[in-house]
Formats: C-alpha cells, structure tokens, sequence
C-alpha cells in the first residue's frame, strides 16, 4: 500500500513532475502551491512524507519548515530547490529537513529521497509506538486481573480493539475507564498516532465547543490566534471521550454530525476540515436513563454504543485486589528507590472484605498513603484506616487478640480524620507546596486551601 505524500511547490510543472513519479510508484498525492496553502492542508492531514521548495512566493520554504516542525509527530521534511548551494542546504538539514535535492529532479533521486524518507517516517512512527507502550505500561496493567469479570473484559478489548469500531465504556468512577480506553487504542491499527483524551465533565459548558473543536483567531474576546481542537489533534488516532454524558444537547449534536460525516469546522470559521478519528467514549451515568429524562441524545447513544465494554466496580472483583496493591507497592518502591511494603495476610484479608466505594482510584490512593506512613514496613490491621476495618482484630503478642482502640463516632468524623492525615502526609512528601499537593491528588487549589483550615493544618504557602 502506497504513502500519503504532500508536495509543496509554486512551479506547476514541477508538481505535475513529482506527482507522476510518486503515482507511478503507488503513493498518494496532495499539492500545494503556497506555504500559506500547505499549512492550511496540513491542518486537515497528515502526509507520511513532506517536498517542499526552498523557494516559495509569498512564505519561504524555510518559514514553512520551521511551521511544520512545531507540530506533534511531524512528517519527514525534503527540500527542493533549483538555486541550491551548500549553505541553504545546511541552514534547511539544521531547521530540522530529512534532506535535500536540488532542480532538475531525476527519476532516480526522488525514488531514493521517497524510500529513505519513508524509512525514517515508519522508524519514528514505531519509536512513537514503543515509548506510548513503555510510558503506559504501569496504567494499562490496571487492567489485568484473574477475576473472571477481568478476564472477559480483557478478551473483549482483543476482539474490538484492532477494528475501527466505536466504543462506548460504562462503570462507576474510579474503575478504569481511561485505562480500557487507552488498552482499545494500544491494541489498534492506530496505536502510532495519538490518543487525544478530554473529560467532558471538567470543560466549562461555554468553552467545550471550542475545546473539541478548535477556533479561528478572533471567534471569542480571548482567542488572539487560531486553535487545534481535541478532533484535530486526535486525526488519524483515538480521541477519548470521558464522561460523555455530561455535554449538553447542542455539544451532542455536534459530536453525531462528525461521527455521520467525519468533518466540521472551527468555532468563528467557514473552512470544512476533514478528520479520521476512531471515537473511544465513556460514561459512569446509565445513559439509557439519560435518554428517557431528555438529556441525552437516543441516536448519538445507539451510534456511539457499537461496541460497548462494561468496567465492574472493585467489589465485584476482589480476587484481583492483591494483584493490583502488588502492582501499585512495586511501582511506588521503584519510583521512590526504597523497599516495597508489605502486607500481612490478615490485613489484605480486611482489605479484600472492604466495599472501595471509590473502586480502583481509591485502593491506588490508600496504597499511596501507606506508603508515605510506612515506606519500607510491614502493613497489619493496626494501622489500616478506621473506615476499612472498623471492626478489625489484631492478634497481639502471645497470641491474644486484641481489640483496636475504639475509633470516631460516625462516618463523617472517620471520613474527616482519613482526610486530615492524608492532606498532612501529602503536604510533608511535597515539603508543604500547596500547589504541587493539589495537582497530585487532583484536587482544585481553592478546594485545597478550604480543607487546610477546616482541619487547621498549616502550609508554607
């Protein structure tokens, strides 16, 4: 199967030249005759490889070059030029060109320049691939398990993942949604190209449209220059929808029209831009109810639900819980260079008995907490928090068992005594930085501060 491959040139003969050859040779052709043109073209796809004349009216080849290096995973960049010197060609290879040929072009040199560059484009599209792989390792592993829920979930993800199928996710917060979503895209034919991920739930309702989307400079009071949306970014990829019930109607219109027709235009634009984009959307509300309340749209639900995948909640796997505390102690001992925890059998037997009503996030968040509190020790029921094993024995020394301390009075007090001691460890990891506390537990900075003096505790900031 052919490359995709863009020519750049302001001489219409010299473009009629080069897409004869590159035709001849089974590649697909786009051309430009202008910087202006091409950028515009670039904005819409993704050519494998790049010609671009040095000498262009209007933007230079070189102002284009230095354009198209700016953006993510940039394709190989060759320089054609007719009044070529070694200077040029020097100032193009240090812009960032794979290479440069100079007019008139012979048959043999362009097939060389197109295979070499086809060469480097497919090595950095496999680096790209490796380093996702390497870099998400540790989340995707979120997914495995020995639980039977686990192991038809995983299946399932094999079946849907290399095709190029929607897939709607649902389960409660905290389960992984994200991590199956990233496991679809990491099994897929588009595992090379970006997996864009937007939490619908987080975008103010006024500045969804031009997240997803992108603007032209001036839609807005704030938009002093021209915007990517998410669609555009994720061209080519996975773009990851999380908490799609939370759009509003008119945001859902939107979305059906790109997944009917695979384009759009920016917010304050005219210009139609034309995405390949796999859509991987998620929801922890019954969408189904949602339909029948009228706030969310039936036909936008049965096109995204092609193949959905359900996330089960903790408690209804908690075969898997060792394995995942065993997963997030060797990570944490390995980021941090000291010894794992360890965990008694009759404390993992109370953390297997507990409901984790914040599923996966809120055993990966207590695992973090031990560690802080214990690094390198041993874990028993003494110090398990009093909302997992309220009622917990310890055996004591000699073999007697020993009741824990009666712990606080309700929920909202032992709620309350687990959210001071972990705002207090966390502050002492970051050496007090409020800022860098609140982006580590995902928490909003002003919430952070509201907690800090209701509990009293005291920051450097």
């Amino acid at each position: 199967m052919g490359s995709d491959i863009l020519i750049v040139d302001d001489e219409e003969s010299i473009r009629f030249s080069l897409r004869g050859i590159l035709e001849d040779e089974g590649h697909g052709v786009r051309e430009a005759a202008s910087g202006e043109e091409a950028l515009d073209l670039l904005a819409a796809c993704s050519p494998d490889l790049i010609f671009l004349d040095i000498w262009l009216t209007g933007m230079d080849g070189l102002e284009v070059l230095d354009e198209i290096c700016t953006r993510p995973a940039a394709a190989p960049v060759i320089m054609i030029s007719g009044h070529g010197n070694i200077e040029t060609a020097v100032a193009a290879i240090k812009k960032g060109a794979f290479d440069f040929i100079e007019k008139p072009l012979s048959l043999e040199k362009v097939i060389l320049a197109v295979d070499k560059g086809l060469e480097l484009a497919n090595l950095r599209r496999e680096n790209q691939a490796l380093r996702s792989r390497i870099s998400e390792r540790d989340e995707v592993r979120e997914v495995t398990g020995e639980s039977k829920v686990i192991r038809d979930l995983r299946e399932q993800i094999g079946h849907v993942a290399p095709t190029d199928a929607w897939v709607l996710i649902s389960g409660e917060n905290g389960t992984g949604k994200e991590i199956v979503a990233r496991s679809v895209h990491q099994q897929s034919m588009r595992a090379d190209k970006p997996l864009v991920a937007v939490n619908c739930a987080a975008i103010p309702e006024e500045l969804i449209e031009s997240e997803l989307f992108g603007h032209e400079k001036g839609a807005f009071t704030s938009a002093e220059s021209s915007k990517q949306g998410k669609f555009e970014m994720a061209h080519k990829g996975t773009l990851f929808l999380d908490e799609i019930g939370d759009m509003s109607l008119k945001t859902q219109a939107k979305i059906l029209r790109i997944l009917q027709e695979q384009f759009f235009e920016r917010v304050g634009g005219s210009k139609t831009i034309r995405v390949d984009v796999r859509v991987v959307a998620a929801s922890n509300k019954d969408l189904a109810q949602e339909i029948q309340k009228g706030a969310f749209r039936e036909d936008l639900y049965y096109r995204l639900k092609v193949f959905p995948l359900h996330v089960p909640p903790l408690r209804q796997r908690k075969k898997d819980i060792p394995l995942l505390i065993d997963q997030f102690v060797q990570g944490l001992a390995r980021e941090h260079g000291v010894a794992p925890l360890l965990f008694t059998s009759e404390a993992m037997e109370v953390l297997q008995g507990y409901s984790w009503p914040g599923n996966v996030r809120e055993l990966k968040n207590f695992v973090e907490r031990m560690h802080i509190m214990h690094r390198g020790k041993t874990v028993d029921c003494s110090v398990l928090p009093p909302e997992i094993a309220p009622m917990a024995d310890v055996q004591g020394k000699g073999g007697a068992v020993q009741a824990i301390p009666p712990g606080p009075v309700d929920f909202k007090q032992a709620r309350a005594e687990f959210e001071a001691g972990f705002i207090a460890a966390k502050l002492e990891e970051y050496n007090g930085n409020v800022g860098k506390v609140a982006e580590a537990i995902g928490m909003e900075r002003s919430s952070l501060y509201r907690k800090l003096k209701a509990y009293n505790i005291q920051a450097t900031e």
